[in-house]
């Protein structure tokens, strides 16, 4: 199982110090939402520390709902100047007793997948799949880092990217 010691390059943020102004939104579920707000709170950290922007933030009642959100996001922003050099869409997809967590985890996955084929900027997957609401601490902070830190981070270095290969 990944722990934190194991994305040490990820955690790297040396380069992002010269990074001015980045722009990013957030989709977020409502559902699961102590664990989303959490997430959330370790993004924003990461991003205001590094001088970045939140340009638009959307709930949606779950996870099946974010890839459409973020399509209709990046449908809204487009054509302005405060556009969003990346959406992240966070959630939570806790195990129950039928197949319903399954469906969800691969239509999420599935959706992220195919925005990050059609959109012009990256959608990063800040959704924890769980078997229970314990690893999601695990994720929060804990043994795993914090998924919502490690987001932020992904996302301003995809920024840096664009940023140098456009």
């Amino acid at each position: 199982m990944a722990q934190v010691q194991h994305s040490f390059s990820l955690l790297d943020t040396h380069l992002l110090e010269d990074l001015q102004l980045a722009k990013v939104a957030v989709v977020h579920t409502e559902w699961n939402d102590k664990i989303v707000r959490e997430l959330i709170n370790g993004f924003e950290g990461i991003l205001h520390h590094f001088k970045g922007d939140i340009v638009g933030k959307v709930a949606v009642p779950g996870c099946f709902e974010l890839p459409f959100a973020c399509r209709q996001l990046w449908s809204h922003y487009e054509h302005k100047d405060n556009r969003p050099e990346a959406i992240v869409a966070f959630g939570a997809v806790i195990r129950g007793g039928t197949p319903h967590f399954e469906y969800v985890s691969k239509a999420v996955t599935d959706g992220i997948l195919q925005l990050n084929l059609m959109l012009p900027i990256p959608v990063i997957f800040g959704v924890l799949t769980l078997d229970n609401e314990d690893q999601a601490w695990e994720r929060l902070g804990g043994v795993h880092g914090h998924k919502g830190e490690e987001a932020a981070i992904t996302a301003l270095k995809m920024i840096r990217n664009a940023r140098n290969l456009g």
